[in-house]
């Protein structure tokens, strides 16, 4: 799995994109109001070059292109709260080179894109919101709007007011400035600055104007109509690239392919034909339906215990989903010490491990105690009064009386009683994965590699594991890798283009690592070898994290060398320090997860980085990071270290269920400021058991 931190994805977003639009997924709760649900030009919900205040369901996912000549535009939105909108793009212009670019080839331009919903429509109020266009960039396209939309039957009106690139019609005069003088004038992008800052000083200001529309949808179910009034004017483009405007109104239609795909199509600025494609599909409510094992029916207790423990062992791992380290008793209460194999939820695997075990032990034993592990760590138990199982597994009307018999905690004692089974946690394991890697946006255009991993692993302990990964290169385009950014700090990941093009064999991670939990609260963590890529060393985790708590604390520290372009095993000059300290926080605020690191940085640079995430029902977590660092004008193009990354549960896609996960990352510019080391397993992740999160949601679920 590629890590967030590594400057390539292993997807590119339009594969995930097409991907997600064309799996024939179950999606609960899809709309079928399609009124106000397209994709503009620019990204985000809107008409064709405007907003409107219309939102997304929760978790959509859209992948978007258009192209109204000279400009190209490919977007990726997201809605990660119910008033929340937020997305990136690229602008392809077509007439205007790419200076850096030691090809000829178009000029490209970044942006980031943010919505606010400010009040939802009813029955005589529009929906409003406010949003800002291309920030933290060049700006060059940057504009920011109130909009207000309303639903008439089969139409959807819009009206807004923009500024900037929106504004530039300015029909009026900006009625901001009748409250302070700094929004008369629009601060621009200076050609000598990097970009990347977020100019909190153009904000609503400069000149401003009117925009607006109309969609109707037609009797024709596919077929949505689209009138819109522009607000530019296109006689302020940036790099003096002005265009002809006949006319403010903008005609267009939208046809739906598919609940996933649209087309569209229109007549712009009164001369110029605009067409494009939408992918979209629903992160929130990705599920597939499953083959999985059925639950075994309970049967009477046997008079005695079955013993054969091996069959047992086999049926937890097959049916339930548990890894049996050890089966042991005590008294009338029987313990499972194991980690989870297969189900996201534990709840499940309980409550189909409950039946296995009334059908091999006898009736004397009264209590199941569920010791759950993770890399050998123990991180909690949870506790079945045996009678209260049963009987829920064959009325749902049993069901609270069973909660009344089940608790979880997190504070363990010495395991105690007779060992009935233990396996041999010693063994070898490996995969092989298709990787596609990849960057888009920098001078050199589309840069790819195609490779094939082999991922291994043998287990020398429960605690102790040897991973390696070999990477061959089956097709690539890295012969046009030409551009190095400027870097006045140490060439910490600025190099990676020439990591992936010298060598079609490659040697990815080869590290020993061990774990071991220090108290209940407390787990650590150490390792070294072939750390990533681009890295060697050494390095070890420490993580305080109370059960079920809300909050964590963690410290990493590394000593690492860089490795030489090869992947081998032969080393550059350059090595240092570098570590964090972390802190996590579950929020009670939708669903987000919060971490701040602070700490010292791969180039040497010291700062801090802001990481901010959401994870959906259905698995999937939705995040973005940004990292501010004492680099200052050394960090070049970019100013700072940003970007976003989506976490996909390899379960809402397979029919049978999967623990396993892939994650799709993108940053705007590879830089050396704010890089950290890509760690392949850190103890945040390998705790996750520790909260019980929706436990007693999913043990209702596995109940019914």
């Amino acid at each position: 799995m590629t890590s967030r931190r590594m400057p390539y994805g292993r997807l590119t977003p339009l594969a995930l994109a097409i991907g997600l639009a064309m799996t024939p997924i179950a999606q609960a709760g899809a709309r079928d109001v399609r009124l106000g649900q397209g994709e503009s030009d620019f990204g985000g919900k809107g008409l064709m070059q405007t907003p409107s205040a219309r939102m997304a369901p929760l978790g959509n996912f859209a992948f978007s292109a258009s192209r109204t000549a000279p400009y190209r535009r490919y977007n990726l939105f997201f809605q990660p709260t119910e008033w929340l909108e937020a997305g990136f793009r690229y602008v392809e212009v077509e007439n205007r080179q790419y200076l850096a670019a030691t090809r000829d080839r178009n000029n490209l331009d970044k942006g980031i894109d943010i919505k606010l919903r400010l009040r939802e429509e009813s029955r005589y109020w529009p929906q409003v919101a406010v949003g800002a266009r291309d920030m933290g960039g060049t700006g060059l396209f940057g504009a920011e709007y109130l909009v207000a939309s309303k639903r008439w039957h089969d139409v959807d009106f819009t009206l807004g007011i923009g500024w900037g690139y929106l504004g530039n019609q300015e029909d009026f005069t900006n009625p901001l400035t009748h409250l302070d003088d700094r929004f008369e004038r629009r601060t621009g992008f200076s050609p000598g600055d990097d970009g990347g800052d977020l100019n909190l000083d153009s904000l609503f200001s400069g000149r401003a104007a009117v925009f607006g529309g109309i969609e109707y949808q037609t009797p024709w179910d596919p077929l949505i109509l689209q009138v819109e009034l522009e607000g530019n004017d296109y006689q302020h483009e940036p790099q003096r690239n002005h265009q002809n405007q006949d006319s403010r109104l903008n005609v267009g239609a939208r046809y739906r392919l598919t609940d996933g795909i649209e087309l569209k199509a229109g007549w712009q600025r009164g001369d110029t034909a605009m067409v494009g494609v939408s992918f979209s599909t629903n992160l929130a409510t990705l599920s597939q339906a499953k083959r999985d094992p059925q639950p075994m029916p309970a049967r009477d207790a046997p008079a005695e215990h079955t013993g054969d423990w091996q069959a047992l062992s086999q049926e937890l791992d097959g049916n339930a989903g548990i890894a049996v380290r050890r089966l042991r008793q005590s008294g009338n209460t029987v313990t499972i010490e194991g980690e989870p194999s297969r189900y996201r939820s534990l709840a499940d695997s309980e409550q189909r491990a409950g039946r296995l075990l009334h059908n091999h032990l006898d009736g004397d034993v009264e209590t199941f105690r569920f010791r759950w592990q993770e890399r050998g760590l123990e991180l909690r138990e949870s506790v079945h009064e045996r009678d209260a199982l049963v009987a829920a597994t064959h009325s749902a009307d049993d069901v609270p009386l069973h909660r009344h018999g089940l608790y979880a905690h997190g504070a363990f004692q010495p395991a105690e009683g007779d060992i009935l089974y233990e396996s041999d946690p010693r063994g070898f394991s490996y995969n092989l994965e298709p990787v596609l890697e990849q960057n888009f946006g920098g001078p050199d255009g589309y840069l790819y590699r195609l490779s094939a991993n082999l991922d291994s692993e043998y287990r020398l302990g429960a605690n102790s594991w040897l991973s390696a990964t070999l990477t061959y290169t089956v097709d690539d385009n890295l012969d046009k890798y030409r551009y190095i950014g400027p870097s006045d700090l140490p060439r910490v990941r600025t190099h990676i283009g020439d990591y992936l093009a010298e060598t079609d064999l490659g040697i990815s991670n080869l590290q020993y690592t061990h774990t071991t939990r220090l108290s209940n609260d407390w787990y650590a963590m150490g390792y070294g070898g072939l750390l990533e890529t681009m890295y060697a060393g050494a390095g070890g985790e420490l993580l305080y994290r109370p059960f079920n708590s809300d909050v964590a604390i963690g410290v990493d520290m590394n000593w690492v060398r860089q490795r030489d372009f090869d992947q081998r095993f032969e080393m550059r000059d350059y090595s240092t320090w570098t570590g964090h300290l972390t802190g996590y926080w579950q929020t009670d605020f939708e669903d987000v997860l919060a971490k701040v690191s602070i700490g010292r940085y791969l180039a040497g640079d010291i700062g801090m980085t802001f990481d901010v995430s959401r994870e959906f029902d259905s698995g999937v977590r939705l995040g973005g990071w940004a990292t501010f660092t004492d680099a200052g004008d050394d960090f070049g193009e970019g100013s700072f270290d940003k970007g976003i990354y989506v976490s996909l549960p390899f379960d809402a896609f397979f029919v049978r269920s999967t623990r396993q996960r892939a994650q799709l990352a993108w940053r705007p510019l590879t830089r050396d400021g704010g890089a950290q080391l890509a760690r392949r397993t850190t103890l945040y992740d390998l705790t996750e058991e520790r909260q019980m999160g929706r436990y007693w949601e999913d043990y209702d679920d596995a109940m019914r």
